[in-house]
């Protein structure tokens, strides 16, 4: 049985038969990109396989044939060419001041010059004027022209996303280093920048404005990530007795127009971890700027996961103005569901992958909103028996219970404790991080329900007020929100819930049960 490739990152370890790991060939996609282009950008999620894709293209354009021995793309390239290549990541620098981003920058280039056996900063030492001469000498020493690779572009800016003068500062750093590429392109053969954000071009790319991203492009999809059909081709072996549905309902669903997408980190674990569902990639990184953002633009949560946008919000991001929506989106916590032209623009709907990032995500969420971090377990758990058995007293105990454990600091922004969406909000965040299947703001004929659980003997529908006792229930059977729930076999319990912005907790809990 092969071994898994679990954080192997280098193109050369992954295909090497004594090391014996399991390779996804993505060379088909590759060779499509190389040519047919020379400048191209990419933005996908953290551990998504950007790190292996420019090892593969730095392996390519270098010509060494034989690592792509029995790879689609073995007799179908010229191996005669050998381009001098740059490879610069910003996985591993200080970026903190001015001087060590500098000296960081420079210490890339230097090892690039020692690998091309060129020079570079004997007498030059600033990384722009470095950037300028390794590349023209290593054009001038092979007679090639020059291939440059670039891994994790923005993350000398992502560093230090909530630190604005710092990330500024170091933004317009990078816009002159990526300026010295557009100087330069009669030595250039092709250009490939990723990363996990999708800054705005006008703001770090305005000098390389032949910069092609191919983002959402379904041609390049597939470049990173790994389809359904090949987790069930290169895995085979390791998923016997594995519920490959399950599978696609926890890790499967990232979405760029092409087929759905699994992020490899989470399969890869899943099966080292005795294939128990986890969430995996989320526990390798810390969201915790979302809670920053969130704070600074209070938004009703379920909208989050629902959302219409267009390519104006998802090109806007920049140090100075961050979306929730597109940064949710360009770190993995969203992904499309579809798109849509109106009027001659493109819109975008959003939806959130998968189950892994469902419920991980809420529970970041509940973290924020309550107190009851050690005692969410048992409060889930205990919500989720009364929602299967119908007990109506238990529901309304644990969701007084949930906020009762609200800090009074939480409502410090006078407005907040009179936001129904922010009592939907909570409620939400809490049902989802069961993993429950949620139908928000639900269309009848005669408007939209706030929330509709769906279970396999049951469905709730259920609506919110605030300071407006009697209104919830009233409305949910006034405009019949529930009937299109009727005679599929489920019990179907009508919850009006209105909570009082003084007392920050509910003050009527009305339903009614209406029998299948």
């Amino acid at each position: 049985m092969k071994r898994l490739p679990i954080g192997i990152q280098t193109f050369s370890e992954l295909v090497d038969p004594d090391e014996n790991y399991v390779y996804v060939d993505k060379t088909r996609e590759i060779r499509d990109l190389a040519l047919s282009g020379k400048y191209f950008f990419l933005s996908r999620p953290r551990r998504f396989g950007k790190s292996v894709l420019i090892s593969t293209l730095c392996e390519l354009f270098g010509g060494n044939q034989g690592l792509f021995k029995g790879l689609y793309i073995e007799d179908k390239w010229n191996w005669d060419t050998r381009h001098p290549v740059i490879k610069i990541s910003f996985g591993g620098g200080d970026f903190g001041s001015e001087k060590r981003f500098e000296e960081s920058l420079f210490e890339v280039l230097s090892d690039n010059a020692e690998k091309l056996q060129v020079e570079c900063g004997k007498t030059i030492k600033r990384p722009n004027s470095c950037f300028r001469q390794l590349i023209k000498e290593a054009w001038k020493k092979t007679g090639q022209k020059v291939v440059i690779l670039i891994d994790e572009y923005d993350k000398p800016i992502l560093d230090f996303i909530t630190e604005k003068e710092q990330a500024r500062l170091n933004r317009d750093k990078l816009k002159s280093f990526y300026g010295i590429i557009k100087e330069m392109d009669e030595y250039i053969r092709f250009v490939f920048i990723t990363g996990v954000s999708k800054f705005s071009k006008l703001n770090l790319f305005s000098g390389l404005n032949n910069l092609r991203d191919i983002t959402l492009n379904p041609t390049f999809s597939t470049l990173c990530g790994y389809t359904h059909r090949e987790v069930g081709e290169a895995f085979g072996e390791y998923l016997e007795g594995v519920d490959l549905e399950k599978l696609r309902e926890w890790y499967n669903g990232y979405n760029y127009f092409g087929e759905p997408l699994y992020n490899p980190f989470d399969i890869l674990l899943f099966l080292a971890e005795n294939k128990e569902y986890r969430p995996y990639w989320w526990s390798t990184g810390n969201p915790s700027f979302l809670i920053d953002l969130l704070k600074d633009q209070l938004r009703y949560l379920p909208d989050l996961e629902n959302c219409i946008v267009d390519d104006f919000v998802l090109d806007a991001f920049d140090v100075d103005f961050i979306d929730i929506v597109a940064l949710l989106w360009q770190t993995g916590y969203l992904t499309f569901d579809s798109k849509f032209e109106r009027l001659g623009t493109i819109f975008y709907k959003l939806k959130v992958p998968n189950r892994e990032i469902q419920i991980s995500l809420n529970v970041l969420f509940l973290d924020y909103f309550t107190n009851l971090r050690k005692e969410h377990l048992g409060l889930r758990s205990t919500l989720y028996d009364a929602l299967l058995k119908g007990d109506m007293k238990l529901i309304q105990e644990n969701i007084q219970r949930l906020f009762d454990s609200i800090p009074y600091q939480n409502y410090a922004n006078a407005i907040i404790q009179h936001y129904e969406g922010y009592y939907a909000s909570v409620i939400y965040a809490y049902f989802a991080s069961l993993g429950l299947p949620l139908a928000v703001e639900e269309s009848s004929n005669k408007g939209r329900v706030d929330m509709t659980i769906i279970l396999p003997q049951k469905v709730y529908v259920i609506e919110f007020k605030v300071d407006q006792p009697g209104r919830a229930l009233n409305q949910i059977k006034a405009k019949g929100y529930h009937k299109k729930h009727l005679g599929n076999g489920r019990d179907v319990y009508l919850v009006g819930i209105s909570f009082s912005s003084q007392e920050r907790n509910i003050e009527e809990f009305d339903w009614e049960l209406i029998e299948s």
